[in-house]
């Protein structure tokens, strides 16, 4: 495997405008190294995935953990969420689109699910 795309136990890179765009013609591979449940948008700009829980309290508790280790990565999703669902979004604002870091912040989200 590419070194790079060694996300399982990565940490992100401060963005500064200099992380590389994943180039479109590889954004399947990185998708197969995330959760099935992940869906590319149509644009391939960002990542989402959304889940269905048994009530607002896992819901507040998966939003909370994921604020925590998004905090601690330094790249934070778009979230919204509602009594039983949450989608979670990923794309790095500054590049313009899917760098590294948004997988390896998808693949810690899969994680904790």
């Amino acid at each position: 495997m590419n070194k790079n795309k060694d996300i399982n136990n990565a940490h992100c890179e401060a963005c500064n405008g200099l992380v590389d765009l994943i180039e479109k013609q590889q954004l399947n591979e990185w998708m197969a190294l995330i959760h099935e449940g992940w869906q590319l948008d149509a644009d391939c700009k960002t990542i989402s995935r959304s889940f269905r829980m048994r009530n607002f309290a896992k819901v507040m508790f998966l939003v909370n953990a994921v604020a925590h280790m998004a905090d601690l990565e330094g790249h934070h999703p778009d979230v919204s969420f509602g009594y039983n669902t949450l989608t979670i979004s990923y794309t790095t604002h500054e590049a313009g689109g899917l760098t590294r870091n948004d997988f390896i912040c998808a693949k810690k989200v899969d994680a904790m699910v």
